[in-house]
């Protein structure tokens, strides 16, 4: 009897799979190696390029012999003048307080500006306003005095003098001639009398000194007027008004009074 020797399908030997395992090993590491020898190499980094050496100076050559030629004028500057410093403006000072002082040569003489009374001199007052004022002063024994003034900011002086004289008359008359007349002016004052007219052949000034006689005929409306030398001037007032004759007159008679008592003339 033949006796067969039949095995069943055995398994693979597991002798070949190393041989796989291998294989398979060899086949990545063959794929790698193919992968790094077909990547393109890494870049080196960018450096900044080197600048290009400056070429050398061509060597300078030889001036040419020439005249040289004139050196220019130099420009002139035009300098502006140093401006001034402005000071500042000077402020306006205050206005000096305004007074009135009133003196006299007869003590204790009542004064008036503008017939408002302001007490007796001497006296100082600053009731009185800027321009234009008059001033009356009165004395017991003395005619009274009137004097204009002019009062301004500041301190104003007035003196008031009784023991001069002061004498300015003027009267409008007709001088009566032998045969006709002339009109003019007589006038008085501390040193005579004048008579202006037209007529210069009856015109006359005659000194206080030269004058022998003057006097006045109120019923007559005559004033008549002698020189020492015997001439005669008689007169009449241009408006017949023997009142006006009669006041200068009298302002005359006692101005020369003064003089003759030894005070001195004073102002007009």
């Amino acid at each position: 009897m033949k006796i067969l020797d039949e095995t069943p399908d055995a398994p693979p030997s597991r002798s070949r799979l190393p041989i796989v395992a291998g294989a398979a090993l060899l086949l990545v590491v063959a794929l790698a190696a193919i992968w790094l020898l077909a990547r393109p190499p890494a870049r080196a980094p960018a450096t900044a390029p080197r600048a290009a050496p400056a070429p050398a100076p061509a060597a300078a050559e030889a001036p040419v012999a020439a005249t040289p030629a004139p050196a220019p004028a130099p420009a002139r500057v035009r300098r502006s003048a140093p401006k001034a410093k402005e000071s500042p403006a000077p402020s306006e000072p205050a206005a000096p307080a305004l007074t009135l002082k009133v003196d006299s040569d007869v003590p204790g003489a009542d004064v008036f500006v503008d017939r408002v009374y302001l007490g007796k001199t001497p006296l100082t007052t600053s009731g009185v306003q800027p321009g234009s004022h008059m001033l009356n002063a009165a004395a017991e024994g003395y005619e009274s005095q009137a004097v204009p003034i002019d009062v301004t900011a500041g301190a104003n002086d007035v003196m008031v003098r009784f023991k001069v004289v002061r004498l300015n008359e003027i009267v409008s008359v007709v001088h009566k001639h032998a045969i006709g007349s002339c009109e003019g002016r007589l006038i008085a004052d501390t040193h005579g009398l004048r008579y202006q007219t037209s007529n210069k052949d009856h015109a006359f000034d005659i000194p206080f000194a030269q004058l022998k006689s003057f006097e006045v005929d109120y019923l007559q409306k005559n004033l008549r007027v002698t020189r020492k030398d015997g001439k005669t001037f008689n007169f009449t007032d241009r408006n017949k008004n023997a009142d006006a004759l009669f006041v200068f007159h009298q302002k005359v008679e006692a101005a020369r009074a003064k003089l003759a008592a030894g005070m001195a003339p004073g102002d007009k």
